[in-house]
């Protein structure tokens, strides 16, 4: 980098394989649209569940076509919905070890694994690093970054929450995927985005995603 030159601290952005890809669409719009950098892992699980969810393949090969396809569309489906700038997009395979994000020197505002399966969390808080999403939140919690892992799976048994707790313990922030309804939702994407909304709350990164609390009952059953 050459003096004067202003380094670009991304936000990395894990998706695991639970149920819940709109989530992590809505987040990484939000992000993008907030003027934010943001690397990109995509587990091997999450592939298929964003196949089974959406119908869209996500390749490495292929990456920027499928991700710009991905956000494009709305949370019931709808393709054409959105228009995001992917400029600022890096994207690194899930099995690329050697990859940025496992290293602590690489720079990083944080990290949101959205959604954060069971399987994910587990490898998480006992630090596995089997594969680059893994490492990459191992990674962030040594140095000390935001983690915000938005766990979306239901029940949750004792050995996960005994993971979950871990997690807390090490600094991360466990916000689990529930949609609120005080905010006068009237579309499924309005759920999605609300909780979308609070893990960017959780990173400290504005945006206009859903209607706050205000302290007066009935707010959010009135149209503007």
């Amino acid at each position: 980098m050459n003096a004067g030159e202003t380094q670009r601290t991304p936000w990395i952005v894990g998706v695991s394989g639970a149920s819940g890809t709109p989530y992590a669409a809505a987040v990484l719009r939000a992000l993008l649209t907030a003027g934010e950098s943001v690397d990109l892992v995509v587990s091997r699980a999450s592939r298929l569940t964003l196949l089974d969810e959406t119908g869209l393949p996500f390749r490495d090969a292929h990456w920027r076509d499928d991700l710009r396809e991905w956000l494009a569309r709305g949370a019931d489906g709808k393709p054409g919905v959105f228009d995001v700038p992917l400029d600022d997009v890096r994207h690194w395979s899930a099995g690329d070890l050697a990859a940025g994000p496992s290293s602590g020197s690489y720079p990083a505002k944080g990290m949101l694994i959205v959604p954060a399966s069971t399987a994910c969390v587990a490898g998480v808080a006992l630090g596995l690093s089997k594969d680059l999403l893994q490492r990459a939140a191992s990674v962030t919690l040594k140095e000390g970054r935001k983690l915000v892992v938005a766990v979306r799976e239901t029940p949750l048994n004792g050995q996960t929450l005994r993971h979950l707790v871990s997690l807390d313990d090490a600094g991360a922030t466990v916000l689990p995927a529930s949609p609120a309804f005080y905010a006068g939702a009237t579309h499924i994407q309005d759920l999605v985005d609300f909780v979308a909304g609070r893990v960017l709350d959780a990173a400290g990164v504005g945006h206009r995603l859903y209607r706050r609390w205000e302290g007066e009952l009935g707010g959010g059953s009135r149209t503007t």
